[in-house]
């Protein structure tokens, strides 16, 4: 009996609204390349990714806004700009197919939440085109219904 154990995923930050105004085609899972006051501002919990989206710039990616603030107990020289821009490490083939599939109109690279496995930080990235105002109509009429339906079984079947 080999089973593999469940890997564990420690969830620092996640994109609430990214599935609102994005509908994801394809996701990703990359590193992230940080320093050592960084990481450890993101094992406290404290991370923000409102705002943040991936670029392909020479050849590699990078993930913009993604804002980690200064760890409490760092040097002030140690920590860099908090907003700054932060390499995304993938292998070579899959970088150039995200980068081919970023230059069709309309699609991003968007994060969509920010963990650790294995004690490495990693973010999961999502490849996606933007929603119209009718679509988000249309998903929360979706979601209105499902929750309609939920609440109109939940006291009728005692099983």
């Amino acid at each position: 009996m080999n089973a593999k154990p469940k890997e564990e995923r420690l969830v620092v930050a996640t994109h609430r609204k990214a599935r609102q105004f994005y509908e994801i085609l394809e996701t990703f899972e990359a590193g992230l390349a940080l320093n050592g006051p960084e990481v450890k501002s993101l094992r406290a919990g404290r991370a923000s990714l409102d705002g943040c989206f991936g670029r392909s710039e020479g050849g590699q990616l990078f993930i913009h806004n993604f804002y980690i603030p200064p760890y409490a107990f760092a040097r002030a020289a140690e920590m860099p700009d908090p907003r700054r821009a932060r390499k995304l490490l993938m292998h070579r083939r899959e970088i150039d197919r995200i980068s081919q599939k970023l230059q069709t109109r309309g699609l991003t690279l968007v994060p969509l939440e920010v963990y650790f496995k294995r004690g490495w930080a990693k973010v999961s990235l999502g490849l996606g085109r933007g929603k119209t105002g009718i679509d988000r109509r249309e998903d929360l009429k979706k979601k209105a219904l499902a929750h309609e339906a939920e609440k109109s079984f939940k006291g009728r079947y005692r099983g």
